[in-house]
């Protein structure tokens, strides 16, 4: 991924390149492995690069052979090799960036391009075939990447893009999240769906409500969820999985582990057949010592944990990484380190969401440790709760409709949420975060089961079912799992069902006690009783929220940065408390 900056509708572009050359800096954490600029009559696109795929011929903006058409894009395109051929032989390409198909595609698709690509991605591209020039920006379904609109009053024709927030705010003084799964268009200042999957609706009341009924096919499951984290391999860079021994990174890191052994034995066969047959001629070619030498370094999976000392994430990530032969990077943080985190984390995540906050601040450090080793892409296991309804508190959900209508509410919400997290606590450092179960072909799957086969219930009288097993959280993705191939299964029974922690929690239970015991140590009674007086919308209502808010508040101070936030509010009519915690769920405890 990379960060992206766009202005379009300027009057004098060149006596602005100085100053949005500045405002794309704020990116630069995002790409700091290069930077280009394109001014074009009326526009400005820049770019800060993260090179993982096309290393050595992808740099952006990417401009076509006419210089009609100039792309930025930040993200990945995992079909892009599929998609060449398509275009037929007579497209040339001049990199071998798995973005640079979105220009043909452009001209040939027009917006419905956005269809077409499979992948995490936010574009911004400028056509300048037409009188006036043409931009349209798109952001990909679930809003696994980050992209900001904004306009400024005092240049009433301009329209701005960037990936974060804090590129526009000195800018613009109206400020949107731009909508997953949408794209604009200048030409006509609209900005429409493109994503409209069968499942969508199905959070709506009334006759547009979609509620599946199909069964869950579990292999078609597993196969699908297997296909998705295959191509996210996709990388010319080291790479590794983030850890945390709860079941879905854990099921990625299986996957991940089992293509990768795959990939090192078809890599040893070629350099074998190379040596052997260099070897039948009794000479020593040039090169043959350190050819043999790299027979022993086959590409090994490498994962990657934290938490606090001893905490249940880190003990239960140990056992996985042995499990599965993975080379495992351990690192413990310690609460006041969280703490003297919590500002920059804020800087990066752009929200004073507490439960943003909480788990972003261990993915932010261990993502300092994870580039300092020189790896720039993980796969990462957010989606899965909110697509199979794992999450404790799902349990009170009172009958399959209710059940299926969260879901879908929550998938919409990601991008306010863990794929911010996700996104931003890795990209603070310039590292990418993959994210499978947000695969369009896997959502396609798995958010079309009866809701019924994802319920679930805890406690003494919890079911199980015929061989055994209990019928918890997140059960029929489970289920999918607990086979062996080649005689070996994905994993330990006792990592495919243990019970749902959330990140935050899973740490170490002393993170968020700790966070607690700061705020009621340095927000007095008074200052937080005036809460409502300083804040006109979200008003904090706890001590923790009111000195996330505060902070968030010195970084971004005008309503309409703060208009871009979104908190992420449990149920209480299902049960929920208002700490957002899987701790606060009364069934928590039960389990254990």
């Amino acid at each position: 991924m990379c960060g992206i900056f766009g202005v379009h509708g300027l009057e004098k572009p060149a006596s602005d390149r100085a100053r949005f050359i500045a405002c794309s800096k704020r990116l630069r954490h995002r790409g700091p492995d290069w930077s280009g600029c394109v001014v074009a009559n009326d526009a400005i696109l820049v770019h800060e690069r993260l090179a993982i795929v096309g290393v050595d011929t992808g740099a952006q903006p990417l401009v076509s052979d006419d210089g009609k058409t100039v792309l930025t894009v930040n993200g990945e395109i995992y079909n892009h090799i599929a998609l060449r051929e398509t275009l037929g032989k007579d497209t040339k390409f001049k990199t071998h960036s798995d973005c640079e198909v979105i220009l043909p595609l452009y001209r040939k698709y027009d917006k419905d391009l956005c269809n077409m690509l499979d992948g995490m991605f936010s574009f911004v591209l400028l056509d300048e075939l037409v009188s006036p020039s043409r931009i349209i920006a798109a952001r990909d379904p679930i809003g696994i990447t980050t992209l900001y609109q904004g306009w400024d009053s005092k240049r009433p024709g301009a329209v701005f893009f960037a990936s974060e927030l804090k590129a526009l705010v000195d800018e613009c003084d109206k400020i949107i999240s731009f909508p997953p799964g949408h794209v604009y268009d200048s030409k006509d200042a609209s900005t429409t769906r493109y994503y409209n999957p069968s499942w969508w609706n199905g959070d709506a009341e009334g006759p547009e409500s979609t509620i599946p009924t199909s069964p869950a096919n579990l292999t078609l499951l597993r196969e699908t969820l297997e296909a998705a984290v295959c191509k996210r391999l996709m990388s010319e860079v080291p790479y590794g999985v983030l850890l945390s021994g709860g079941l879905d990174s854990s099921l990625i890191a299986a996957i991940a582990a089992r293509e990768t052994e795959k990939a090192a034995q078809a890599q040893f066969e070629v350099r074998k057949r190379k040596l052997q047959s260099a070897m039948s001629g009794n000479t020593t070619p040039t090169g043959l010592v350190d050819e043999q030498a790299t027979l022993a370094a086959w590409p090994q999976l490498h994962s990657f944990s934290i938490g606090l000392e001893s905490s249940p994430d880190l003990l239960a990530a140990r056992k996985v990484a042995h499990y599965l032969g993975t080379v495992h990077h351990e690192y413990t943080f310690t609460v006041q380190e969280g703490l003297d985190a919590i500002p920059e984390v804020i800087y990066h995540l752009e929200t004073y969401d507490v439960t943003t906050v909480r788990a972003s601040t261990p993915m932010y450090l261990l993502s300092r440790k994870i580039k300092a080793m020189g790896v720039k892409m993980v796969l990462s296991g957010e989606g899965s709760d909110e697509i199979l309804g794992g999450y404790l508190y799902f349990h009170a959900a009172p009958d399959g409709k209710a059940f299926h209508q969260e879901c879908v509410k929550r998938v919409k919400n990601l991008h306010t949420s863990d794929c911010l997290r996700a996104n931003k606590s890795t990209m603070a450092w310039g590292l990418e975060a993959r994210v499978p179960f947000l695969d369009k072909a896997f959502l396609e799957v798995a958010m079309n089961i009866d809701a019924r086969e994802k319920m679930f219930s805890k406690g003494a009288g919890q079911e199980v079912d015929e061989d055994g097993r209990p019928r918890m959280e997140k059960y029929i993705l489970r289920k999918a799992f607990d086979v062996s191939i080649d005689g070996k299964p994905y994993l330990p029974a006792s990592i495919l069902w243990r019970q749902k922690e959330q990140f935050s929690d899973g740490v170490g239970y002393s993170w968020i006690d700790g966070i607690k015991d700061h705020a009621e140590s340095v927000i007095s009674d008074e200052a937080f009783a005036k809460g409502a007086e300083q804040w006109t919308m979200d008003v904090p209502t706890t001590k923790e929220a009111y000195l996330i808010r505060q902070i968030f508040h010195e970084f971004f101070p005008s309503e309409t940065a703060a208009s871009t936030a979104v908190r992420w509010i449990p149920r209480s009519d299902w049960g929920c408390l208002s700490d957002p915690s899987g701790r606060s769920v009364s069934i928590h405890n039960a389990a254990y």
